[in-house]
Formats: structure tokens, C-alpha cells, sequence
């Protein structure tokens, strides 16, 4: 009995490594800038770090070929994560992050672009009448034909819009949740 349970264990537990295999390609830059600036108030560096992760699933080319070197699709959709910091003395007074990726809401997959302004919804590749623009403390002003809305992005990166509903005086919340690769 003691030799069945062991056994099923260790079958368990390596198995669990294989579910860990890489299906993903990632790609993380660091750009690293420093500047010294002398003034009344003396000598400041101000760094400024920025780090752009693309992220891709792999996915392979449906083919007769077996092996090792099976191509991979080349439509894959590359998910493109930056990250801003500033830091004045070693405080980091700033710290910006694209949101830009593909998001799933309803059981349609969106793809939010960075604009200047902010950021500009599109679906099936063509651009829908949603926008986000930036506001104060992390929120973003979500614009749809003639409704504003609030929205912030969570800890998990997905976009959470909060509308008030005038006639029934409630507040619904809609969540986009990101694809992760």
C-alpha cells in the first residue's frame, strides 16, 4: 500500500513538470537613461528606465513535417508591455506602463492600442467608437459614443470599467480580462 502511494506520487509530481514547458516567446529590453543636472539647489541625476517585454504564444504551423524544426505561424499577435520609471536622486517620482494588448470581454476579443492621448479600442482589426483617456490617481475616462465611464486597470492587468446607469440609478461594472500569452 505504502509502495502504491509512493508510486503515484512521484508519477505526479514529474508529470507536473511537463505542464511547465515553454509555450511562450519573450523578448525584454532595458533602456537605461541618466542625466545630471547642476542648479541653485546643486547637483540631481535623474534616471529614467524604460523596459519593453514583447510576449508571444507559440504556436505551431499546422504540417505533415515531424521533429524537431516544426515552422511556427507567423499571424501569432505579439503582446508589447512598457514600462516607464523615472527616479530624481534614487526616488522614483513616475512610473507610466502601456496597457496595450488584446483583451477579452463578452466573449469578443478587443485589442486596445496606446495613442497619444491614451488608448483607442479596436475589434476584428478595425476601429470601434471606445476610447480611454488618461485622469488623475491611475483612473482613465472611458468614452463610448455619448457615455463616460470610469476605468482603471487591476493588479492583473485587466481593464475594469465602472457606468452609471441613470434610469435605474445603479452602477454596473464591465471587466476586460487580458489574454495572457
Amino acid at each position: 500500500m505504502i509502495m502504491k502511494k509512493t508510486m503515484m506520487l512521484s508519477v505526479l509530481f514529474l508529470s507536473g513538470f511537463t505542464l511547465f514547458a515553454q509555450n511562450t516567446n519573450v523578448l525584454k529590453e532595458t533602456e537605461t537613461t541618466i542625466t545630471t543636472i547642476k542648479d541653485s539647489k546643486g547637483e540631481r541625476k535623474i534616471e529614467k528606465v524604460t523596459e519593453i517585454k514583447e510576449t508571444q504564444p507559440v504556436e505551431l504551423e499546422i504540417s505533415e513535417q515531424k521533429g524537431k524544426n516544426i515552422p511556427m505561424k507567423e499571424s501569432v499577435p505579439v503582446n508589447v508591455a512598457t514600462t516607464t520609471k523615472v527616479a530624481v536622486d534614487g526616488q522614483t517620482e513616475y512610473v507610466d506602463v502601456d496597457h496595450s494588448s488584446y483583451y477579452m470581454y463578452n466573449g469578443e476579443k478587443y485589442e486596445i492600442k496606446n495613442d497619444e492621448k491614451g488608448y483607442i479600442f479596436y475589434r476584428n482589426g478595425k476601429e470601434t467608437n471606445s476610447i480611454l483617456r488618461k485622469a488623475s490617481g491611475g483612473y482613465y475616462l472611458y468614452i463610448y459614443k455619448n457615455d463616460v465611464s470610469i476605468a482603471r486597470f487591476d493588479k492583473n492587468g485587466d481593464l475594469v470599467i465602472e457606468s452609471y446607469d441613470k434610469k435605474k440609478d445603479t452602477v454596473t461594472i464591465e471587466k476586460y480580462t487580458v489574454l495572457k500569452p
